[in-house]
């Protein structure tokens, strides 16, 4: 196969590719490199996904990898899903999902993207810092966390960016207290 990163392209994802969506992240859950994502999840969040492919010397296009950028509120938005097919790892699909997750939280006005991860050099290498968990949390992330099956224990990293020349959105009203868990904040 030729340079992925030469005949690359990142589109929004449509319902056809939720089975494969489902199938890379499902790969890489099983290997406890990231968390499980239900398919009725995936669909019920189609609209926040990007898909990655690599255009063949035949102009057929092949699955790459997938991520989501998902809107916790108007200051913060949460790159997951992120999932590249094993085939194509280390040839700057990730890097192209990140770029593409943060070109939407551009032109929607979101300034500050987070992460929780299991691959902390390659959010660094993204522009992306560790944050701790237990202080520097936006309070939607922890809503968010309520739902997970993993909150008890959770081992992930936090890592977060600020998108430069993006302004904070003004007068935002302060967002919903979530149950924070003892000892944070």
């Amino acid at each position: 196969m030729s340079d992925a990163a030469t005949n690359l392209r990142v589109r929004p994802a449509r319902a056809e590719d939720v089975p494969r969506i489902f199938e890379t992240i499902g790969h890489w859950a099983a290997e406890g490199r990231m968390l499980v994502r239900p398919m009725p999840s995936i669909f019920e969040n189609l609209r926040d996904f990007v898909v990655a492919e690599v255009v063949e010397e035949d102009g057929r296009a092949r699955f790459a990898g997938n991520a989501a950028l998902h809107v916790l509120w108007g200051d913060i938005a949460e790159v997951r899903g992120l999932a590249v097919a094993p085939d194509v790892q280390a040839r700057g699909v990730g890097r192209a999902l990140v770029e593409a997750c943060e070109a939407d939280a551009r032109r929607v006005g979101i300034p500050r993207l987070f992460a929780w991860t299991y691959a902390v050099p390659f959010f660094e290498k993204c522009g992306f810092d560790v944050i701790d968990k237990t202080r520097d949390l936006h309070p939607r992330v922890w809503s968010e966390c309520l739902r997970c099956p993993f909150f008890v224990g959770c081992n992930e990293t936090a890592v977060a960016k600020r998108l430069e020349g993006v302004p904070m959105p003004e007068d935002l009203p302060e967002p919903p207290q979530a149950q924070v868990p003892p000892g944070i904040r």
